[in-house]
Formats: C-alpha cells, structure tokens, sequence
C-alpha cells in the first residue's frame, strides 16, 4: 500500500480528496478555459507527482460534470505512469449541444485514482485457449438482458 506521493506544486492546486474514503483525489484546473460545444481542450492542473515503482494514477472524468455540464474526460481513463514527471493535464470535452462551459482556476476537472499495477510477461503462441465468450467483441452481448437482444451489433 503507498502512502504519500510527492507533488510539485508549479501554480495550481494540491490534488485532495473530498470525503473520507474516496477512491479519487479531485484534480483543480490551473487557469481559465472556455469550451464551447463540441470543443475540447487540454486543462491545466500544475501539478506533477512522483509515483513509486508499481504504481500508477489514472485521470477520470468527474461524475457530476459530466451529469450536469456534459464535460467528460477525452481519454478516459488518462495514464500517469510511474516514470512520467510532467505536469498532469486534463483533455476535457464538452459533450453538451447547446451549452458553452467556462472553467476558471481551482474548480474540480477531473479525478485521480492511484493504484498498484501488475507487469505482465507477454507470451508468443501459435493459438489461444477456448473460452464462453471466443472472438466476439463489440455489442456481442446486445443492450438488453433478455434473449431478444443478444447478439445485436451497434
């Protein structure tokens, strides 16, 4: 389990947690953006941080932002690798049709999950296992739970 991780601080905000038990610590943008609809933009929060080996951050979009504003995380989740020591910074969208959404410094942007990640040794074989599921991929589950639905593609 990790403790602390070391944060520079270069002119925004100090990542934290909102409540107790959070799994995210809210990431502040560092200045002013506005983003009309459909437009993106990549934040800056002014903060960069010291992961140990075998850890890794993720950026993920905040959920009321998204549910109220329509602004969500381009890449989500963003990686912070554990050797990366630049600043941490946020592609936002604005999903919203209609609504342009101003961003001034210090408002929450988006969140950052710490985790300890496993390395995997990549294996070159001729063929895989069987498995339930085999090739099928994108929407090979369908949208509803009943058989009407299963298979359906989108």
């Amino acid at each position: 389990m990790i403790d602390n991780v070391e944060v520079l601080i270069s002119g925004g905000q100090e990542p934290a947690y909102s409540h107790p038990g959070d799994a995210g610590a809210d990431l502040y943008a560092a200045d002013s953006y506005t983003l009309a609809p459909g437009q993106r933009d990549t934040v800056s929060t002014g903060v960069s941080i010291a992961l140990p080996d075998g850890y890794v951050a993720f950026v993920v979009p905040r959920s009321g932002l998204a549910a109220r504003h329509g602004i969500t995380v381009v890449n989500s989740p963003g990686t912070v690798d554990a050797g990366y020591r630049g600043e941490i910074r946020v592609t936002l969208l604005n999903t919203d049709t209609v609504s342009t959404f101003e961003i001034v410094p210090g408002d929450r942007i988006a969140q950052l999950i710490v985790m300890p990640v496993s390395r995997a040794r990549f294996i070159p074989v001729s063929t895989l296992p069987g498995s339930h599921r085999g090739e099928s991929g994108f929407g090979s589950t369908g949208i509803r739970a009943d058989s009407t639905q299963q298979g359906a593609t989108s």
